[in-house]
């Protein structure tokens, strides 16, 4: 199967009072690289969310937000600073009798002073709450596989019609080539005979000078390489699995070899056949990005 780097992916878990969501999203990235925002109390679980998660993509920059609803009894628990009420109470005392004036401080007025209440979590069991994380994470990482699998599929189907487009390209440069041969020798010929008038030809000479030519426009090594690299593409889009480094490196050396033509290139159709492949090759790698 082939992978794209983006896609999204939900999962939720949940038993009595308590539930845990998951959400994966992705971007195309070189490594696997995950960015996880979670309640703190998940913090020590980082480890194990990472692993379970690298068993649903192997590249690309995945945010995770994961969320939790606990509306158990002992899910928060509610502190008062003693000693910081006391110390708010005996300094408002202080004050009042130092100015000679009432002390008008109420248990209201008190409770409205920072710090004086926080809210604490409540205990909870470490093992109820990994079972419940691991379900929503790998019921998110499913969804999330199977969307970057759609992708992926869509992605593959557009490569290879890209990959037969060029085949046919490279088959018509080779088929052009002693087409070309013909017609410099039918031209040379022709040369040499108004220059000659009516004296004998060397069709030897001709010969050597078509062999010459033939040598400066000869593409046969590269389009046979092309031929080579269209195919293993094909095979590596069969094959499937965290192929885009490989399918990157293949399409370098197509350019190079569709490069290498153009450069060889002594005829307009050549010419515009080289540049289409090289169009072709730049639309694919651009694809390639998106590729796992």
């Amino acid at each position: 199967m082939i992978f794209s780097m983006t896609g999204f992916g939900r999962g939720e878990a949940a038993e009595a009072d308590h539930k845990i969501s998951v959400e994966l999203k992705s971007v195309n990235h070189r490594y696997l690289d995950f960015n996880i925002k979670m309640p703190k109390h998940f913090n020590h679980l980082d480890p194990f969310i990472r692993n379970v998660l690298k068993s649903y993509a192997a590249r690309g920059k995945i945010d995770v937000f994961i969320a939790e609803e606990d509306s158990s009894d002992d899910a928060a628990l509610l502190k008062y600073n003693r000693g910081l009420a006391k110390q708010y109470h005996d300094y408002a005392q202080q004050i009042a009798d130092e100015f000679g004036m009432d002390n008008d401080l109420t248990v209201s007025r008190l409770m409205q002073f920072p710090d004086l209440f926080r809210a604490e979590e409540g205990s909870f069991d470490e093992e109820h709450l990994k079972k419940l994380l691991e379900a929503s994470l790998r019921q998110a990482g499913e969804q999330f596989r199977a969307a970057r699998n759609r992708e992926g599929e869509t992605l593959r189907d557009d490569i290879v019609k890209k990959l037969d487009h060029m085949d046919r390209n490279v088959t018509a440069i080779e088929k052009r080539e002693p087409e070309l041969l013909n017609d410099y020798k039918t031209r040379i010929t022709e040369k040499v005979g108004e220059l000659l008038g009516d004296t004998q030809i060397d069709e030897g000479r001709i010969a050597a000078e078509v062999v010459i030519y033939a040598d400066k426009i000869c593409t046969d090594e590269e389009t046979v390489r092309l031929h080579s690299h269209i195919d293993n593409m094909k095979k590596e889009l069969t094959r499937g699995g965290a192929i885009g480094r490989k399918l990157d490196f293949l399409a370098q050396e197509m350019n190079r070899e569709a490069n290498t033509i153009l450069s060889k290139s002594s005829d307009l159709d050549t010419s515009n056949m080289a540049i289409d492949l090289k169009t072709e090759i730049e639309k694919i790698r651009e694809q390639i990005q998106n590729i796992e």
